[in-house]
C-alpha cells in the first residue's frame, strides 16, 4: 500500500513567464500529489496545465519555485534526471517514430538485446504485446506507426510510458482520440496502477472524465491555482465554474443547433465535391486503405465521417488534403477531376483544410503568428520583390482579434496553447474558404470554451452555404454537427445515417464502428436470448 504521509510530488511556489508574454504561464502554484493518488489538473487551454507538468519533467525549467519528490528536494536538471526519479510524461502531441513498428517505439531506449549487442525483435514484440493485451488495446506490435490512426498512435504512447514502470505518471489529454470503450479500459488500468502505489496526474478539460477517474482535482485558471477539491465535494458544474467562471457545465454551444438541411436558406442542389469509387492502395499491401468509397457533399451541408481509429479516417483526410492520390476512382470538385492534384493545386480549386495534426500539418511552428495567418495569401501582400509587412501585420491582427487568438505577433506559433493554435488555423482557413472545407478532429484536446467556439463557427459555415466535411472519432461531436453521418470500418463505408434523431441512430453507428450492422447485432442478441431460454 502507498504511504500517504509523504507526498509523491510537492510543487512549491512555481512561477514561469515566457519571453514576450505580459502574463505568467504559471504564477505561484503550490500543490501536492499523494502516493497512490490520481490527481486531475483541469483548466482551459492556456491555463498553464501543460507548462506546469513540463516544469516537473524539466522539459521547460521554472523561473522560480521548488520541487520535492517523496519528501526530498529534487534538483532535476534534465529529462533524464526526471526519468531516474521515476517521472514519466505522456504528451498530448505524439512523439513517435513513424518508420518504426509499434513494438519498437514502445521499447525504444531500453530495448531488449541478444548478447547485449543486437536488438531482439521477438522479445520486443513479446514485451509490447504483454502491455497491449493487458490494456485491451487493438494495436498490433508489428505494424509500423506510419500506418496507424491517431487513436492507435495514442495507444502506443500509453504503452510506451507504462513499459518504463514510472512511479509518477503524467498523462496530458490521453483520451483525446480514444473511443469510449478504449477510454474505459484505460481508466481501469490507471485505477489498478494507483492501487499498486503509482501516482498519476491526468491533464484534462473533460468534466465527465474528471468525475470518473480522479481522487482530487486541481483547477488552473489564467496561470493561477483556482482551487483543489476532492471528487466527493465537487460536481461537473462547479468544476466548469472554477475553470471558466460559468456554471452551465455544458460541452455544447449555448446557441440552439442549426435547423436541418432544407429548412434554412436555399442552396444549389449540385454537389460541390464527389468521391466516385475511390480506392487507395499502398504498395505491398493486399487490403486497400480505402476501398471503393463514394459520397457527395452539397452546399449548406455537413457530412460527418466517424469510426474507430485506424479504419480509414486518417487516409480519407490525407486524400482530401492531396497528400495521397487514389489508385482508382475519381474525385470531382464542381465537376472537375482533381484526383491527381497536390495540396497547392487543390487550394486553388477551393479547398480549405483544418487538419488533425495542427503542429506538423496545420502550422509552421518556427514562424511567427502573422506569418502563419497570411501563408495562403503571400501573393496579395507582395509589393514588387518584397512583402508589405505593415499590411500583413494589419491583416493578421484583424483576424486574431475577430477570433480571439491570444498570442503575441512577434512570438513563434510554437508558444501558443492548443486552443489558440486551433483558432489561428480556423481563422486562416475560414478566411480562405471558397467552396468546401475539411475539418479533421476539430475539437481534439480543446477545452469547453474553445470547442464551443469552433462548433459554432462550423454551424455558421453551413448556413452560409459551405460544403463541410467533418472527420471525427468523437461521436458526440459528429452527432451534434453533422447532417449525414458515414461510418468507416477497415477502409470501407460500413453505414450511412441521416442525422434527424441522434438517439435513434446511436446504436446503429456504434455497431457499424465495430464492423457489425445493427440487424446482425440484434440477430445475435436474439440468438443468445433463445439459448438462455433453452437453458
Amino acid at each position: 500500500m502507498a504511504d500517504n504521509s509523504v507526498p509523491a510530488v510537492a510543487l512549491r511556489a512555481i512561477c514561469k513567464q515566457y519571453p514576450g508574454s505580459v502574463k505568467k504561464a504559471n504564477n505561484n502554484i503550490t500543490l501536492d500529489l499523494k502516493a497512490g493518488e490520481i490527481l486531475c489538473i483541469a483548466g482551459e487551454n492556456g491555463a498553464g496545465k501543460t507548462t506546469l507538468m513540463k516544469i516537473l519533467c524539466v522539459l521547460d525549467p521554472a523561473d522560480r519555485g521548488e520541487i520535492f519528490i517523496r519528501g526530498k528536494k529534487a534538483l532535476i536538471d534534465s529529462p533524464l534526471a526526471a526519468k531516474k526519479l521515476g517521472i514519466g510524461m505522456l504528451h498530448q502531441h505524439f512523439m513517435l517514430f513513424p518508420e518504426f513498428t509499434a513494438a519498437e517505439n514502445i521499447v525504444m531506449g531500453i530495448e531488449p538485446r541478444t548478447w547485449g549487442l543486437f536488438f531482439d525483435t521477438a522479445k520486443a514484440e513479446e514485451a509490447a504485446s504483454k502491455i497491449i493485451t493487458g490494456l485491451r488495446f487493438s494495436i498490433e506490435g508489428g505494424r509500423k506507426v506510419r500506418d496507424l490512426g491517431a487513436g492507435e498512435m495514442q495507444q502506443v504512447e500509453i504503452c510506451r510510458i507504462l513499459y518504463r514502470n514510472a512511479d509518477i505518471i503524467i498523462l496530458d489529454e490521453p483520451t483525446a482520440v480514444l473511443t469510449g470503450q478504449e477510454t474505459d479500459s484505460l481508466f481501469k488500468t490507471l485505477k489498478t496502477l494507483a492501487t499498486t502505489g503509482k501516482s498519476l496526474i491526468l491533464i484534462t478539460h473533460k468534466l465527465r472524465e474528471i468525475k470518473l477517474i480522479c481522487d482530487r482535482v486541481a483547477v488552473l485558471r489564467r496561470g493561477e491555482l483556482a482551487g483543489i477539491k476532492s471528487n466527493e465535494e465537487i460536481d461537473e458544474r462547479e468544476i466548469a465554474r472554477m475553470m471558466i467562471g460559468d456554471s452551465t457545465g455544458t460541452i455544447l454551444p449555448k446557441k440552439t443547433r442549426m435547423p436541418p438541411v432544407g429548412t434554412g436558406p436555399v442552396h444549389s442542389p449540385e454537389p460541390v465535391i464527389v468521391f466516385d469509387d475511390v480506392t487507395v492502395l499502398r504498395r505491398g499491401q493486399k487490403r486497400p486503405l480505402l476501398d471503393r468509397v463514394s459520397f457527395s457533399v452539397k452546399p449548406g451541408q455537413i457530412l460527418g465521417f466517424t469510426g474507430v481509429g485506424g479504419n480509414g479516417l486518417g487516409v480519407l483526410e490525407a486524400v482530401l488534403g492531396g497528400f495521397i492520390h487514389p489508385a482508382s476512382g475519381k474525385i470531382l470538385v464542381r465537376g472537375r477531376d482533381v484526383s491527381g492534384l497536390n495540396i497547392r493545386r487543390l487550394r486553388n480549386q477551393g479547398l480549405a483544410y483544418v487538419p488533425a495534426d495542427r503542429r506538423r500539418v496545420g502550422s509552421a511552428l518556427g514562424a511567427l503568428l502573422d506569418e502563419n495567418i497570411m501563408i495562403n495569401r503571400r501573393g496579395e501582400f507582395r509589393r514588387g520583390l518584397f512583402l508589405d509587412r505593415k499590411a500583413i501585420r494589419s491583416f493578421s491582427g484583424e483576424l486574431a482579434k475577430r477570433y480571439n487568438i491570444a498570442g503575441v505577433a512577434d512570438n513563434e506559433v510554437s508558444t501558443l496553447s492548443g486552443g489558440n493554435l486551433q483558432k489561428l488555423i480556423l481563422a486562416r482557413e475560414i478566411d480562405w474558404l471558397k467552396d468546401y472545407i475539411v475539418f479533421s478532429e476539430p475539437s481534439w484536446g480543446l477545452d469547453i470554451a474553445s470547442s464551443n467556439f469552433i462548433w459554432t463557427e462550423i454551424l455558421a459555415l453551413r448556413e452560409k452555404g459551405a460544403a463541410v466535411i467533418l472527420i471525427s472519432t468523437s461521436l458526440d461531436e459528429i452527432l451534434f454537427l453533422a447532417d449525414r453521418i458515414v461510418v468507416m470500418y477497415r477502409g470501407r463505408i460500413a453505414g450511412e445515417f441521416e442525422n434527424t434523431d441522434a438517439a435513434s441512430i446511436k446504436d446503429g453507428i456504434g455497431a457499424c464502428m465495430h464492423g457489425l450492422s445493427l440487424k446482425d447485432r440484434l440477430s445475435k442478441k436474439d440468438q443468445l436470448s433463445r439459448e438462455d431460454g433453452r437453458k
